[in-house]
């Protein structure tokens, strides 16, 4: 059985943005975690994520990403996360969702 079917108003329920990242860094005690935090437009967002055995801190700072907005807050090691940067599973390997055109911070994907 594959992934159930929704219908528009489901997905029109949630924010999804572009967002820049604007500073990244390890977090201290976690081999797997980053704390980043971007611009999603009419705020500066801290997100946590599971990323850091992938991405360098440095690589991402200034990256256009995709970004859940409207998840719950999440405490992950002390630190809230406040919201989910996307990504593509690629045989286990996360993938950032970007976009291939800059456009301004905070603008919604349909």
């Amino acid at each position: 059985m594959g992934t159930p079917l929704i219908d528009i108003s489901y997905f029109e329920k949630l924010d999804i943005r572009v967002g820049k990242v604007l500073s990244a860094e390890k977090v201290t005690g976690s081999r797997k975690l980053l704390r980043l935090i971007v611009d999603i437009g009419n705020e500066e967002r801290q997100l946590i994520a599971g990323v850091a055995e992938y991405y360098e801190p440095k690589d991402l700072i200034g990256k256009y990403v995709v970004v859940l907005a409207n998840l719950k807050p999440k405490r992950i090691m002390g630190l809230e996360s406040k919201g989910m940067i996307l990504a593509a599973d690629a045989s286990g390997v996360p993938v950032l969702l970007t976009v291939d055109k800059e456009v301004p911070p905070g603008s919604r994907v349909k």
